[in-house]
């Protein structure tokens, strides 16, 4: 089984390598030209946004399934750059379709978007069924509702063998700092080694969210690879959202310093939803996953990580 991972040179793509790997796949990745794979296998340099050299590495590798990973997946990044997220998330994900399309065979392609699509919602909807409708709430959210629907259009239109999935928050070790729990694990093991001030700046801390590990968000992504149907749509999380205060708590339970904790008016959002929390009934009848990694223990696994960087 030949899975191409397209963005391979990102945070969860190092992971999925080593879960494909280990389930006996042969495994090729792209990347840009500034990063590097975090895995071992196959790689190729690749801009999204050339069609053209899509389809090259499509006739070079002849995948079976494609996992596509590649966007800008800051929110924090997508208020401050709305043009490239779109031209990422939207347009690059139009050449893949297309270069697929041109391509003799139809491999299955897990098209990944994000739980930040359904936006403004009531509590009461929560957990959110897939069939909620969407009204995304920020830039990157909006293109990768479109990245979605675009996909859905191309698997009707010309039967591409796609599934989607809304990932919800995920982290975990080697996560970039723009991220909460990685930011904060950061800024502590900085505050432990005497690298800065024992003051933590924090953003929105009342925000409730689904985290998930990263090490079982790729394993879901190779069971969908599986046994994932054609066509449809999945929620991937825990099913279960805390706030951030709790995730700031657990963290600083784990410290060795004493940390005084300010709030900074430059990490709040422009527009922040309150509570985002999905449905995973559909994910477990169909593949049997299901989250097994602790949100504490991946809080306890990246601050380690962050104490261990030079």
């Amino acid at each position: 089984m030949k899975a191409l991972i397209i963005g391979g040179g990102g945070f969860v793509g190092g992971y999925l390598i080593d879960e494909l790997k280990k389930n006996g796949y042969d495994v090729y990745a792209t990347c840009l030209e500034s990063e590097n794979i975090g895995g071992d296998c196959v790689s190729f340099v690749l801009d999204i946004l050339k069609k053209d050299d899509i389809s090259a590495i499509l006739d070079k590798v002849r995948p079976d399934v494609i996992f596509h990973l590649a966007a800008q997946s800051s929110v924090a990044l997508s208020w401050k750059n709305p043009q490239l997220t779109a031209e990422i998330n939207v347009i690059g994900a139009i050449n893949l379709f297309e270069a697929v399309r041109g391509y003799e065979e139809n491999p299955r392609i897990i098209v990944v978007g994000s739980g930040e699509e359904y936006g403004y919602i009531s509590e009461n909807s929560c957990p959110l069924k897939e069939t909620e409708p969407l009204h995304p709430g920020n830039i990157y959210a909006a293109t990768k509702a479109c990245q979605e629907m675009t996909a859905e259009i191309y698997a009707r239109a010309y039967k591409l063998d796609m599934v989607m999935v809304r990932a919800f928050n995920h982290s975990g070790p080697k996560q970039d700092s723009i991220f909460v729990i990685s930011d904060f694990c950061r800024q502590i093991a900085e505050i432990e080694k005497g690298e800065r001030t024992p003051v933590m700046s924090v953003g929105n801390l009342s925000a409730m969210r689904d985290f998930t590990d990263v090490r079982d968000i790729v394993r879901c992504y190779r069971l969908l690879a599986e046994k994932g149907v054609s066509g449809q749509i999945y929620n991937i999380g825990r099913g279960k959202a805390v706030t951030i205060q709790y995730i700031l708590d657990t963290a600083l339970s784990l410290s060795t310093a004493k940390i005084t904790v300010e709030r900074d008016e430059k990490r709040m959002r422009a527009a922040d939803i309150p509570i985002i929390e999905p449905d995973i009934t559909k994910i477990q009848t169909d593949t049997g996953w299901k989250a097994e990694i602790t949100v504490e223990q991946t809080i306890e696994d990246t601050l380690n990580y962050w104490r261990k960087r030079s």
